[in-house]
């Protein structure tokens, strides 16, 4: 069981919604789309269930083109955002109104509910109406009625989005062990990075209607493929530094220099890329030190974001416990240089330096 996308575009007068993208999504995967909001996720998923067509290339779900073929003809489920109920009908005729729809035999329908309420914690709040469970209870009664249908092609479009943090991450957990036996093929959109390394499979991060990569989702963090991507899957997103590789030295700022990365990589300007929590406040081995000026600071509990400015250059940082700091004071920061991307100036990754790939 695949669903193939071939060179599928989607463009509305001179607006391009969706770039023209190749992606094949194989039988029991899940699949993570990754971006910013408008990055091109919901559009993507409407093309993939049928909703819009096309406006270039084809679709084809087990070999079969079905580039023109109705929604109501393909045998898919998907999970909106907002919790999509029917307020008047009990749970469980929630759960078995796609089955009904169907045309199953009533022991059937009744099995199912039961087997899925069950799955989902919902067996105690079969008989009541949506508005008289909390929020994470009616999101389940929305997966559930989209898993009871047995679905080749799951989309779930930000269906965690409107949820307390609490239930976010207790539904994080459970959807993958919930859909792992379905041998369905899921397509999970989010804007988080953190979600996307939660729920694992694959990844493939959008940015402005193009899918910049698509692989197992850990190997797209830890090895993107150009400073795009490495973007999108950082929050906040990677810090770059533009600078002028010499002979074994980098030069930047104002008579500012370290160490090549990537000795083999010819002299030219790049830039280096490098995540939030590489930065840290105390020296140490290894660790190359920035003159930066503190603007603005956020404390998050357990940790701190400082946001840097360094010359021209605008960068964040995410550094443990909380610091007496204050907004406009000089702030010597200090950069693993073993967690360092080089880029060239046009995105692409040229090197990586030791065990970034690890990061």
């Amino acid at each position: 069981m695949t669903l193939e996308l071939d060179n599928v575009s989607y463009v509305v007068g001179a607006q391009t919604f969706i770039y023209p993208t190749d992606l094949t999504l194989e039988k029991g995967t899940m699949n993570v789309l990754l971006g910013p909001t408008s990055s091109g996720k919901t559009t993507l998923m409407r093309l993939m269930a049928g909703l819009d067509a096309p406006t270039g290339g084809r679709l084809r779900w087990q070999g079969t083109d079905v580039t023109g073929q109705r929604v109501q003809d393909r045998k898919i489920a998907m999970v909106y955002q907002q919790f999509i109920n029917y307020p008047a009908m009990t749970v469980y005729d929630n759960i078995a109104s796609p089955m009904k729809l169907m045309g199953l035999d009533k022991k059937e329908i009744d099995r199912r509910v039961r087997d899925t309420a069950e799955l989902m914690q919902l067996t105690p709040m079969l008989q009541r109406k949506p508005l008289e469970l909390s929020g994470g209870q009616q999101q389940r009664c929305a997966l559930a009625r989209a898993l009871v249908k047995n679905a080749g092609l799951v989309l779930l479009d930000e269906p965690l989005a409107n949820l307390d943090y609490k239930l976010r991450e207790e539904l994080r957990a459970e959807i993958p062990r919930i859909f792992a036996e379905s041998g369905s093929i899921f397509v999970y959109a989010t804007t988080e990075p953190e979600e996307a390394l939660l729920l694992g499979g694959n990844c493939a991060t959008l940015w402005e209607g193009r899918v910049t990569q698509f692989g197992p989702t850990a190997q797209v963090y830890r090895n993107p493929t150009d400073a795009t991507t490495a973007r999108v899957f950082s929050d906040p997103p990677m810090n770059f530094l533009s600078v002028e590789k010499r002979g074994d030295v980098m030069h930047f700022g104002k008579d500012e220099t370290m160490p090549a990365v990537g000795r083999d990589v010819p002299d030219g300007h790049y830039m280096l890329g490098f995540r939030p929590n590489h930065l840290m406040l105390d020296a140490g081995p290894d660790r190359l030190r920035f003159d930066t000026t503190l603007a603005v600071m956020e404390i998050t509990g357990s940790e701190t974001f400082v946001h840097l400015a360094h010359n021209d250059a605008r960068w964040v940082g995410l550094i443990h416990g909380i610091r007496d700091l204050k907004p406009g004071q000089p702030l010597p920061v200090y950069l693993d240089v073993s967690r360092i991307y080089l880029f060239a100036e046009n995105g692409t990754l040229v090197a990586t330096a030791p065990y970034a790939e690890a990061a």
